[in-house]
């Protein structure tokens, strides 16, 4: 085939993809969703630093920890868990740490982003990508006057505080696509007669034409053939005819409004990932935050486990070396972190593969590593991921002592989500620019 062949029938295809972007918003809402392209979201669950003594494992075993009674609750979803323990900062100052848990270098970023947390960083590369959302990023969290969580060129964002804004600013005006209770279809299902057609046409065009390339066009042929059948088995998945729209056997369940006494911070805080789980399940958002307390303060009013009093002055630099309150808030801590593990992967992709987890890095965060004696370094991450996701994880679980800098566990963020370019984030003058190596499953 001539090379002015070959040029023509790359127009051709180019045309015909063109003719196909009529529907890009289609595109939108199911390629990013295809085999192999699944929707990446990320939750950051961020809290005060925490004594080391009782966070770290009873033992470890090669990297299989024996969880303490402070972290026992994570004995429930081990197989999805990955500790990471020891990562210095590298911000000189003491400030509680507050601004350099999710920048990498606290006040002295002075990155293009100036200083800005990783989860801002990066709602700002999928926008330079061309992925949006209808919310770019949640930041949650009752009670957190004072926090120093997310950061955006320098400005501290604020958390949506009240449950109710908070699901407000999420759901209103929003209509889940598989709303059972609408059985009219008849517009819905020509439409995506027509967008089968369209792909069947576009198949069939390329097809024709394999057999005049060379191998290596050939090669890129059949890779653009299975994205073609991957969008066609989306399209299969996205309602059943007759049916009350949906897709697969999955499901975008929207939570009921907010209900219960939200004056308890802590206990509001369950709505909040309620609203997030909602929000990841209907593709609303990607990125989300919750904050629980801020860096200075976060009472805890716990009846149920005899809890009563407030956590930096009362519990981190009081009652050591025991800890005892401490103990009992961490737990009920990691009994949230495993609960919001556990809706996620109860919780199944609305094509019915897989569950958000699947496609959902958990990871808590820490404005310090050492919280009584205010040092920054031993910085501590929980993360999770559920089947096939980003984190290489054993049925034990993993723990992992490194004396690598922190934020390269936060590029590790980024490189989940598909952010693989770090510039202007954190420390410009950081040698290892990379993720923290062996955490990720390839």
């Amino acid at each position: 085939m001539r090379s002015h062949s070959r040029r023509k029938f790359l127009k051709g295809v180019g045309a015909s993809l063109g003719a196909s972007l009529l529907f890009s918003p289609f595109y939108d809402s199911i390629a990013n969703a295809a085999p192999g392209k699944k929707p990446k979201r990320l939750l950051i669950f961020f809290t005060m630093g925490t004594a080391p003594s009782i966070w770290k494992p009873k033992s470890v075993s090669g990297e299989t920890p024996t969880f303490s009674e402070s972290t026992s609750p994570l004995e429930e979803v081990k197989e999805h868990i990955v500790m990471l323990d020891g990562l210095p900062s590298g911000s000189p100052s003491n400030n509680h740490g507050s601004a350099d848990g999710l920048t990498g270098m606290g006040y002295y970023s002075n990155g293009p982003y100036g200083l800005i947390s990783v989860d801002q960083y990066i709602v700002e590369k999928l926008k330079g990508s061309g992925l949006s959302t209808p919310i770019p990023s949640l930041l949650l969290g009752a009670a957190v006057e004072g926090g120093k969580t997310g950061f955006y060129k320098g400005t501290n964002l604020s958390p949506i505080g009240s449950p109710t804004s908070a699901y407000s600013t999420v759901f209103t005006g929003f209509t889940p696509s598989n709303n059972q209770g609408n059985n009219d279809n008849s517009a819905a299902e020509a439409l995506l007669k027509r967008r089968r057609s369209v792909l069947d046409n576009l198949t069939k065009e390329v097809t024709s034409l394999k057999g005049n390339l060379g191998k290596e066009q050939q090669y890129k042929l059949d890779l653009h053939l299975e994205s073609i059948r991957q969008l066609e088995q989306r399209l299969s998945n996205t309602m059943t005819p007759g049916g009350g729209g949906g897709g697969g056997t999955g499901a975008c369940s929207v939570p009921g409004t907010p209900t219960g006494d939200m004056s308890n911070g802590l206990k509001a805080n369950l709505l909040h990932l309620d609203i997030i789980v909602g929000a990841f399940a209907c593709d609303i958002t990607r990125v989300a935050s919750i904050q629980w307390g801020s860096d200075q303060m976060m009472n805890a009013n716990l009846s149920e486990i005899g809890l009563s009093g407030e956590e930096h002055n009362g519990m981190i630099h009081t009652g050591a070396p025991a800890h005892l309150d401490l103990i009992k808030l961490e737990k009920w801590l990691h009994q949230q972190f495993v609960g919001v593990i556990k809706k996620l992967k109860a919780t199944p992709e609305a094509d019915g593969s897989g569950t958000l987890l699947d496609n959902t890095l958990v990871a808590w965060c820490r404005d310090m590593g050492d919280a009584p004696n205010h040092t920054q370094n031993e910085m501590k991450f929980v993360l999770a991921s559920g089947n096939g996701g980003y984190l290489k994880t054993a049925p034990g679980g993993r723990f992992i002592k490194s004396g690598e800098r922190h934020e390269r566990v936060l590029l590790s963020l980024c490189d989940a989500m598909g952010v693989t370019d770090f510039s202007g984030f954190g420390d410009p003058t950081l040698g290892s620019k990379s993720p923290l190596p062996g955490i990720a499953a390839t």
